[in-house]
């Protein structure tokens, strides 16, 4: 591949967009990355070797997608904007291993084309440059689909990183910590600045890292009842946890019956959300479940 210069450098990227004439969608949230130094990151926190096979979301002109198809076995990449299509034909020519199905990945069954194009028992990674306006519906999507892949390394804007990878009694600390935290265990593995990417996005990102769990770290008797119990705690951050619970039950439980199931579950109802653990909210929203 010396021949030829890696996509994730500007002047490539700039020759490859003036050649397809491509204009970027804002409304797709399109940033492309221009630092391969970056990608290389990327794929060494996400631990991609050549027996990986890889999910890549919105892979642009091929920038991540080319650095994927080097070091790992197969690339199977979701992009949703048909103008693409053509252009990573093109820039991606001299790779036999990556795919590109073109489909919305909030509609795809994702499970099936891992069985699809993935050997069986193949470690199995998603890895993405993630488009900012629509992180948390993707990553929660492919939770809930609870897909048989091992991890997920993202691009995504800082603070939503840390907001996904947050400690409790932080400012970050919310309902989407607690989702993300009850499948996956998060970190933030790095901070990228703006100037890696064209067009420079108005924030900075983070390269977060979730390795699913075997199981969550709580029981709960309802996975729904205790996530709509944890998103209502935190309905309005400043109040308390029973100001919360008993506007959001209000259809359903008096005060004082919301106040005896705070009792029951030994949790102080003056508190706010963000002190609370999993495991303390596990426990309110099984005795929630059970009353």
């Amino acid at each position: 591949m010396s021949h030829k210069k890696y996509i994730a450098t500007p002047s490539r990227t700039k020759d490859i967009l003036s050649k397809y004439h491509f204009k970027f969608k804002k409304s797709l949230g399109q940033n492309f990355l221009i630092d391969v130094n970056i990608l290389e990151n990327i794929i060494h926190h996400a631990g991609i070797d050549q027996a990986s096979g890889v999910i890549e979301i919105g892979p642009g002109i091929g920038a991540l997608t080319e650095q994927l198809a080097i070091h790992a076995d197969k690339v199977l990449a979701f992009e949703i904007d048909q103008r693409l299509l053509p252009v990573l034909k093109d820039t991606l020519s001299d790779y036999d291993n990556v795919q590109i199905i073109h489909q919305d990945i909030l509609e795809a069954n994702v499970s099936e084309a891992i069985q699809t194009h993935f050997k069986a028992d193949q470690p199995v990674h998603v890895v993405a440059n993630l488009p900012y306006y629509i992180t948390t519906p993707i990553l929660m999507k492919l939770l809930h689909d609870n897909l048989p892949v091992d991890s997920l390394t993202v691009m995504i804007q800082k603070e939503v990183a840390q907001r996904m990878a947050a400690e409790p009694n932080s400012k970050s600390y919310g309902s989407l910590t607690i989702a993300v935290q009850y499948y996956t265990e998060a970190h933030v593995a790095m901070t990228v600045p703006k100037t890696a990417f064209m067009p420079q996005p108005n924030v900075d990102s983070s390269i977060l890292k979730l390795v699913k769990r075997a199981e969550p770290p709580v029981q709960v008797d309802d996975e729904e009842a205790f996530f709509a119990l944890v998103r209502a705690s935190f309905a309005q951050r400043r109040k308390t946890l029973r100001n919360n619970l008993t506007t959001y039950y209000k259809d359903t439980y008096d005060k004082e019956t919301i106040s005896s199931l705070l009792e029951k579950a030994d949790i102080d109802g003056t508190r706010r959300g963000e002190s609370l653990s999993m495991a303390e909210f596990a426990n309110l929203a099984n005795v929630f479940t059970r009353q």
